[in-house]
């Protein structure tokens, strides 16, 4: 009879929907807010407030401007990635078939009620936990929970309590799928109470991590602060004790931190990582949190569930043996009940004998064609006790499919090479069918037609990625519900276990949702950088512990989508590969222009602090810094960042974590190279200043200290190779930003108004090539630098 409508609907209302609880998408507002959190972004935000309340509002609406664009790019980014997974969560929605008052319907999965007879049959996804009160031949598979590729024989019979959860064959569980057979079910749990639910919380005591990317930028930021608030205070006490007026120390103040912030690292950071989410989407990878970018370029250690990942997803035959393959496919085809796929349909059935159907029509081989001219009389269907099923047909002929030790008991005169060879293939993790056919009146006198070796076999592209992946010093470890010896044999396969080596710590298998994350917390430990991918429910806990979590896009379920990072639309281990090789691109992409972002900051603030020291005037306002930092030093820095990854940069190891993103020699180079363009700019404001008074000079320090920013942006694409080396049309943006600053800085000086905002006096064409001149001796000097280290080198190797 089932429930009746009233106390249904009086459940509905006691127990709440049959949903799993989930996080709301983040605002736009918090979206937003995000945008606003670095402390970088928080000191500009005062150097703008401070300069208006100066008077200097040119300098505090340009620093306003830069961060509003730099939030707006970055939520674009982080909306579309979340309106992609709400997309591909509205794929998730079910219904059940349900009795209800005595008949049967169907109904939303959300109105299913504990007590509830649920309707089974092949094709269905089951929409909450229930026990079984009839099964028919009935499999399920759970592959979504347990991990495990073959489907599970289901039965009516209750089990006692201490058998473990997902092997109690009296159980059907929410989110897995009939693949054979029918049944009735009574519900027992919905929503956060099913196993589902239980897994659901699990992810929410996972810890998420902090990325690399984020820490070293963290621990560069508050450097950078430290730096720049010691100094202002230096000034500011300089400048009282000499009694110079409070509006001027001021200004000197707000001028001296307009120099040391770099206003562009914050669009610096956010214009590479979603140039590599643009490149990794064209890659079938959807990032849903910009900084795990870089993070997958770190990783050390890719923890990959096997099933839908590393493999097909879905069973095929990988070895027939017999004396007739065709006559071996013909039998396999008549003992079947599954049926192909047609016209855009799905395949229905057990996969197994999906597989045996696939593989027949490949031949020529159609079981349409079988049940036409030979129908079935009878039918002994698969049972886990004969293991075996057995199809009578019309042309007098009984068909048997199964274990091989039971079907050879039916086969006298087999031949004796069948049972090492099952043997043989069984060790190399597939799963071995025997297949007979004889006379219908002597069911003892069969003939064996051979057997067929069945496994869900690995993408045709992993091997390769794998070994990629083994190239660039990154550890793949394969964590599966699947028995160990498919597991095992999967694994050397795909070159995850190398030949000699031992699948010790590098192949899981039987894994349940606890273990797995206590696998990604054990390497975390360990000091590893994680990147854990899955499609399951029981993979989600380790996504989200894992620095990086990786859900399918096609298979996976949404509670792993939930979890994860990084979506990967295509279900594909080589895309998984190809953004390590992006992340890691971005990351040299970001320290080269970081490299030169503070080289050139580093010279604004020398000019600064040595004027201010010996008691000069300014040698630069605020306005002209800002015009600087913005136009010519952050635009070119930009430039630098969209460079694309080397080629060979799958062929080095990982970093180490711990690894700051600017290392001793990068820091040398901001020092020796600011240090540089410093001495040339206040060269030609001592010059000048002479020559005509501050004005004059300011204009002059100005020039020489853009010029000589444009020419170190040519020379910072490669710290080994001088820019003529490195294929300048390689990165034609850069060229383009270079050429077009330079004429900007000329036009400067061209129109009056211009003048007057930047306060600049005229400079004729022999003085402003005068400038050139000087502003290019600190670039020669690094590319002369970079000549001579290529010298020494070859004569170090002949």
């Amino acid at each position: 009879m089932g429930l009746s409508d009233a106390v249904a609907a009086e459940r509905l209302v006691r127990d709440g929907p049959n949903e799993l609880e989930r996080k709301a998408p983040p605002s736009v507002l918090r979206l937003l807010a995000r945008q606003f959190q670095s402390p970088v972004v928080g000191l500009l935000l005062v150097a703008s407030v401070v300069s208006a309340l100066v008077g200097e509002l040119v300098d505090g609406l340009a620093i306003a401007v830069v961060l509003i664009l730099n939030a707006v790019v970055g939520f674009l980014q982080e909306h579309r990635a979340e309106a992609a997974v709400q997309a591909l969560r509205n794929l998730t929605a079910r219904r059940a078939r349900v009795v209800r008052s005595g008949a049967a319907r169907v109904i939303p999965a959300s109105e299913l009620v504990v007590g509830d007879l649920l309707l089974l049959e092949a094709g269905d996804v089951i929409a909450a936990d229930a026990r079984l009160l009839e099964a028919n031949q009935l499999a399920v598979n759970q592959a979504s929970l347990s991990g495990e590729s073959e489907p599970v024989a289901k039965r009516a019979q209750p089990l006692p309590a201490e058998v473990p959860l997902l092997e109690q064959a009296d159980r059907v569980f929410m989110g897995s799928s009939i693949t054979r057979g029918t049944g009735l079910a009574r519900v027992v749990a919905i929503g956060m109470a099913t196993e589902l639910g239980r897994i659901a919380h699990l992810v929410e005591s996972a810890e998420r991590s902090s990325t690399p990317l984020e820490e070293r930028l963290a621990r560069v930021t508050r450097g950078l602060i430290y730096v720049c608030l010691g100094i202002v205070a230096l000034v500011a006490a300089l400048g009282l004790l000499r009694r110079v007026p409070a509006f001027e120390v001021l200004l000197s103040a707000v001028s001296l931190a307009v120099a040391a912030i770099p206003e562009g690292l914050p669009a610096l950071v956010t214009v590479a990582l979603s140039l590599g989410v643009r490149r990794m989407a064209a890659r079938q990878v959807l990032v849903r949190r910009m900084s795990a970018v870089e993070t997958l370029g770190c990783t050390t250690v890719i923890c990959t569930d096997k099933t839908g990942t590393l493999t097909a997803g879905e069973m095929s035959v990988r070895e027939l043996w017999g004396a007739d393959e065709q006559a071996l496919l013909d039998a396999a085809a008549a003992c079947c009940d599954a049926e192909l796929g047609t016209q855009g349909r799905p395949a229905v059935g057990d996969p197994t004998e999906i597989a045996l159907l696939g593989a027949a029509a490949q031949r020529g081989i159609q079981r349409s064609e079988i049940e036409r001219e030979r129908p079935r009389l009878s039918v002994e269907p698969f049972d886990a006790e004969t293991k075996r099923m057995r199809i009578e047909r019309a042309d007098g002929i009984a068909y048997v499919k199964g274990a091989v030790e039971v079907v050879l008991l039916l086969c006298p005169e087999h031949d004796r090479q069948a049972l090492p060879k099952a043997a043989e293939m069984a060790a190399r993790g597939l799963r071995v069918l025997a297949i007979a056919n004889g006379p219908a009146q002597t069911p003892l006198r069969l003939s064996l037609r051979g057997l067929c070796g069945i496994a869900d076999p690995p993408r045709a592209e992993v091997p390769a990625a794998v070994a990629a992946a083994r190239n660039a010093g990154i550890q793949v470890v394969m964590i599966t519900g699947d028995h160990p010896t498919t597991a095992h044999a999967i694994a050397r396969e795909l070159g995850i276990v190398a030949p000699g080596e031992s699948p010790e710590g590098r192949v899981h298998a039987r894994t349940t949702p606890e273990q797995k994350l206590a696998i990604v917390r054990g390497w975390k430990s360990r000091g590893a950088i994680v990147a854990m991918t899955g499609d399951g429910v029981n993979d989600a806990p380790a996504l989200r512990e894992a620095h990086i979590g990786i859900a399918m896009g096609r298979t996976g379920t949404e509670v792993t989508r939930e979890a994860a990072d990084v979506v990967v639309s295509d279900d594909n281990f080589a895309s998984i590969v190809a953004a390590v090789e992006e992340g890691r691109g971005i990351f040299e992409s970001i320290r080269k222009s970081l490299v030169y972002l503070l080289s050139t900051n580093a010279a604004e603030l020398l000019v600064m602090l040595v004027a201010a020291l010996v008691g000069l005037p300014l040698p630069l306002l605020p306005v002209q810094l800002l015009w600087v930092n913005l136009v010519t030093d952050a635009l070119p820095a930009l430039a630098l960042a969209m460079d694309r990854p080397p080629g060979d940069v799958l062929r080095h190891p990982p970093r180490d974590p711990r690894e700051p993103i600017l290392g001793r020699a990068e820091w040398w180079t901001v020092g020796a190279v600011g240090t540089l363009l410093a001495a040339a700019t206040l060269a030609a404001f001592f010059w000048f200043e002479r020559a005509a008074g501050p004005m004059f000079g300011r204009s002059a320090a100005f020039s020489t200290l853009v010029f000589g920013q444009l020419g170190l942006a040519l020379a910072a694409r490669d710290a080994r190779r001088t820019y003529l080396q490195t294929a300048p049309l390689g990165n034609a943006g850069l060229l383009a930003v270079v050429c077009a600053s330079f004429a900007l800085q000329l036009a400067l000086y061209r129109f009056e108004s211009s003048r007057r905002v930047f306060q600049l006096d005229a400079l004729g064409p022999a003085e402003l090539a005068l400038l050139v001149g000087l502003a290019l001796v600190p670039v020669s000097v690094v590319e002369l630098g970079k000549l001579v280290r290529q010298w020494r080198a070859r004569r170090t190797n002949s």
